[in-house]
């Protein structure tokens, strides 16, 4: 639901209000991958093996994908202002735990928390987004919340790594924790008031975000980035083995790759405001093409640069429509529902690095591509299918599980 914004205040207040939650979700969104550039430093600090240090990344995903639901669960009647600053808080406490931690199980311990406040922060965010602005613009909200994580993957890791490498991985935690502060300062300044997305408690709300049209999003989204994580997740030695290149020319595809990313993310929040059905099936369709060249020209340097920018721009670009289109199905379960979309993206990308793996073992690095585009593949006609998905009608009853989705009858 749309709020009311105080006289006087206008659209800078609504503005100001999404360059908050836009400003947090980038503190969130580096925190998440900042670890990946110092796991060599916290294995060699705390006497642990790397593949036990890459725990740290399998413990955040977790913690977004079961935390952040039983979080959601847990404070569903709490304003959703107050819980963006809990989250933001319990966030700032967590990165400065790992900052000062002298053993690795703390360490690891601090992971789930601040990703179960990860998965917590980006639901409530993306609601409050979509309820600052009117209908018609809500998807240009969500994208500012997915684009701050966008961005973060250009701008945060790749500082909070550099920092890192100089200084020590205690200082890019350290670095963490100013942009989470940051980030609370300019919630309490700048965000209003706002009702929450859902209505009811925690039975009410789950009855509509589990209905079958949202698990059958939910799934679709899951398959999307499944399919894109397969490949990307070992993009660096595609690059190195297939392409031919090495060092800091691989840093600087997977920046082609980052900025066309963070731009995709705001050009999809557009395009899902005109139509987030058809930004979806359309960004799915260019998906599987952009992997087909992929595939076709990896040993060729330039058109392989190409591939990975158009990749970029539909595989983020897809999820500002995918985050809108859950909460909109859910109706009165918009709150949980929320929370549920970045647990989807995120099993999805575990998922995708498994079976990533799994190619690379069994048909050799140079086929995932391949292997990546059969999933986005087997998306296609799930997306083209949501199409005929809808959203419970005011005074419906709520649907029971196991129920068939209802389509529009377009």
């Amino acid at each position: 639901m749309a709020i009311d914004i105080p006289p006087g205040a206008g659209r800078s207040r609504g503005t100001y209000a999404l360059a908050a939650l836009g400003l947090g979700a980038f503190a969130i969104g580096t925190a998440e991958l900042v670890v990946v550039g110092v796991l060599s430093l916290i294995a060699g600090d705390l006497d642990v093996s790397e593949g036990t240090a890459g725990l740290l990344v399998t413990a955040y995903a977790l913690g977004i994908s079961l935390g952040g639901p039983l979080m959601t669960a847990a404070t569903i009647r709490l304003p959703r202002r107050l819980l963006l600053w809990l989250a933001l808080a319990v966030f700032v406490l967590g990165n400065l735990s790992a900052a000062f931690a002298g053993a690795f199980g703390m360490l690891l311990v601090a992971r789930v928390v601040t990703g179960a406040v990860h998965g917590l922060f980006i639901g409530v965010a993306s609601a409050v987004a979509a309820g600052l602005v009117p209908a018609e613009r809500r998807g240009q909200a969500v994208s500012m919340v997915f684009g701050g994580i966008a961005v973060s993957t250009v701008v945060g890791v790749p500082l909070g790594t550099l920092i890192g490498q100089s200084a020590g991985w205690q200082a890019a935690f350290a670095g963490v924790v100013v942009l989470g502060a940051l980030a609370l300062v300019a919630t309490l300044a700048a965000v209003p008031p706002v009702g929450g997305s859902g209505s009811g408690g925690l039975g009410a709300q789950a009855r509509y975000a589990f209905a079958p049209p949202v698990l059958a999003m939910l799934a679709t989204g899951l398959l999307l980035m499944g399919g894109q994580f397969t490949a990307f997740t070992f993009l660096a030695p595609l690059l190195e083995d297939v392409t031919g290149v090495s060092g800091g020319t691989i840093s600087g595809f997977l920046l082609v790759f980052g900025v066309a990313s963070a731009v995709g993310t705001f050009l999809g929040g557009r395009f899902a405001d005109r139509n987030a059905d058809a930004t979806l099936l359309v960004g799915n369709a260019v998906l599987v093409l952009a992997l087909g060249a992929l595939y076709l020209v990896g040993p060729h340097p330039v058109p392989a640069a190409l591939a990975l920018a158009g990749w970029g721009l539909v595989g983020f670009g897809v999820v500002p429509a995918l985050q809108l289109r859950v909460i909109s199905l859910a109706g009165p379960g918009g709150d949980l529902a929320a929370t549920l979309g970045a647990s989807a993206v995120n099993a999805g990308i575990a998922a995708g690095a498994a079976v990533g793996g799994w190619a690379v073992s069994a048909y050799g690095v140079e086929n995932v591509p391949l292997v990546a585009l059969v999933i986005c593949l087997v998306a296609l006609p799930a997306t083209w299918f949501t199409r005929h998905l809808k959203a419970p009608a005011t005074g419906e009853p709520a649907p029971r599980p196991g129920a068939a989705p209802v389509p529009t009858g377009g």
